[in-house]
C-alpha cells in the first residue's frame, strides 16, 4: 500500500508510566505494519515517583509530547492539553483516534468534536475504574461522564469480557459498540533459577514469592504485607521479592519493617523476567484489575500465580490449572501461597501449563493483528467518504502554517 493511502492513526495516552497500558502501547507500536498505517503516539509527562516506561525499558518508540497532559486533573493544564490535541488533530487529520486511560480518553474524544476532523474514535478501558479507584461521588461522576462520552465513540475496547460486562452493567455504552481485545506481551529471555537468584541476591534454596507492580492503593500493598505475615508464620524461611514503586512505597516499607529480613525491595527493573525466574510463586493482591500483564508475564516465565479473583484475572489465570485464585481475604491468599510452596511438583506443573496458555493466547503478534483489523474497519469507513473542507489540511490555517 502506498504511503499516501495509509490509514492515519492518532493514539493518545495520558502518560507512559510503568504498567500495563504503556507496555501495550510499546508492543503495538513496534508490531504495526508501517506500510499500511501511519501511527503517531501522543502522551504527557510521568509524575515524580512513577517509573517512566520509555526510559526504563529503553523503548525507542517516537512520541509527540502534549504539554499539560499527565495523571493529575489540573484545569489549566487540562485546557492547555485539550487545545494542543485539537491543533494536532487539525494538522495530522487522522482517520482513527485511539485513546487510552480515563483522562486521555476524555480529552481526546472531546478534542475530536472541537476540531471538526472527521475521525473515527475508539477508546480502550484497560480496567474499568469502577472499583478501588474513586470514592462514591467521584465514581458517580466518572460513570456519568463515561456514559456521555460513549454516546459519541465508535468503538469501546476492553481488555477482557468481565471488564466489558461490568461497564455495560454500569450503563456505559451499548453491546454493539464493544470489542474485546486481550493484551499482548512479550518478555526477554528467561534466565535459569540459580542465575536469577544470584543476580537478585536471593538465597538459592529459600522459597521465593514475587510481587511485580505499582505500590499504589488499588494494588493493595497493605494486603501484600498481611499475606506475607501469614505466610511467614507457616514458612519462616520464605522470601518476598517486590519489584516496583509508587506513592505507597514508604508506607509499605513501614508495614513490613518487623519482617524486613524477608523482603527484597528491588524498585523498578527493566528485566522483570529475572524476577519471575527467581520466584516459585507470583502474587497479586489487587482490589481491581483489567487483565494484569504481571500474571501474563509470570505465565510466560513458567511460574504459577496466586491472585485475587477481580476484574478479568480469571481470563488469564485458570484457577486450579495455571494458578490459584481467591477472594480479597489475606488469609485465603496466604493459604494458596503456602500450598504451592509446599508442593513443588504441583507448582511446576501449573507453571508449565501457564507457559503454554499465555504464550498462545497473549502474544504481541495477536494483539497487533486484532488492533490492525479494528483500525481497518474504522479507517476505511473514513477513507471511503468523499473529501471535504474538514478533511483538507490546506483549508485549516493552523495546519497550513505548520506546513
Amino acid at each position: 500500500m502506498k504511503p499516501d493511502n495509509r490509514i492515519r492513526v492518532m493514539e493518545i495516552i495520558a502518560r507512559m508510566n510503568v504498567g500495563g497500558p504503556a507496555t501495550q502501547v510499546t508492543g503495538l507500536s513496534r508490531a504495526l505494519d508501517r506500510e499500511e498505517f501511519d501511527h503517531r503516539l501522543y502522551t504527557g509527562h510521568v509524575d515524580a515517583g512513577e517509573g517512566d516506561h520509555l526510559a526504563l525499558k529503553e523503548a525507542g518508540v517516537p512520541v509527540h509530547v502534549v504539554p499539560g497532559l499527565g495523571r493529575s486533573v489540573k484545569p489549566f493544564d487540562d485546557q492547555r492539553a485539550l487545545m494542543r490535541i485539537v491543533a494536532e488533530l487539525r494538522a495530522f487529520r487522522p482517520h482513527v483516534v485511539h485513546t487510552r486511560t480515563a483522562k486521555a480518553g476524555a480529552l481526546g474524544r472531546v478534542a475530536v468534536r472541537l476540531s471538526g476532523v472527521r475521525a473515527a474514535t475508539m477508546h480502550v478501558f484497560h480496567g474499568h475504574l469502577l472499583h478501588g479507584y474513586f470514592s462514591g461521588p467521584k465514581r458517580w461522576a466518572y460513570i456519568r461522564f463515561e456514559r456521555l462520552l460513549a454516546g459519541g465513540t465508535d468503538r469501546l475496547v476492553t481488555v477482557g469480557a468481565r471488564v466489558r460486562d461490568d461497564l455495560l452493567a454500569a450503563g456505559i455504552g451499548r453491546p454493539d459498540q464493544y470489542v474485546v481485545i486481550a493484551p499482548g506481551v512479550g518478555i526477554g529471555p528467561v534466565p535459569d533459577r540459580a542465575s536469577a537468584r544470584s543476580l537478585l541476591g536471593l538465597h538459592q534454596e529459600a522459597p521465593v514469592v514475587a510481587f511485580v507492580g505499582r505500590l499504589t492503593g488499588v494494588k493493595r500493598p497493605d494486603r501484600l504485607a498481611a499475606v506475607a505475615r501469614a505466610v511467614l508464620q507457616r514458612v519462616p524461611d520464605c522470601r518476598f521479592a517486590v519489584c516496583g514503586g509508587g506513592e505507597l512505597r514508604e508506607r509499605f516499607e513501614r508495614d513490613v519493617e518487623p519482617m524486613r529480613h524477608a523482603f527484597h525491595l528491588l524498585g523498578w527493573r527493566k528485566d522483570v523476567e529475572t524476577v519471575y525466574a527467581a520466584a516459585d510463586v507470583v502474587l497479586l493482591t489487587s482490589d481491581n484489575e483489567g487483565t494484569p500483564l504481571t500474571l501474563i508475564e509470570a505465565g510466560m516465565a513458567g511460574r504459577p500465580a496466586v491472585s485475587t479473583r477481580v476484574g478479568s484475572v480469571a481470563e488469564i489465570v485458570k484457577d486450579g490449572e495455571t494458578g490459584l485464585l481467591a477472594g480479597t481475604d489475606a488469609l485465603e491468599l496466604a493459604e494458596h501461597v503456602v500450598r504451592l510452596l509446599g508442593d513443588p511438583p504441583l507448582a511446576a506443573r501449573m507453571g508449565d501449563d501457564a507457559r503454554s496458555w499465555t504464550t498462545s493466547a497473549f502474544s504481541v503478534e495477536r494483539l497487533a493483528a486484532d488492533t490492525q483489523a479494528l483500525y481497518r474497519t474504522l479507517g476505511r469507513s473514513r477513507l471511503a467518504k468523499p473529501d471535504g473542507p474538514a478533511d483538507d489540511p490546506a483549508s485549516d490555517p493552523a495546519s497550513a502554517a505548520k506546513g
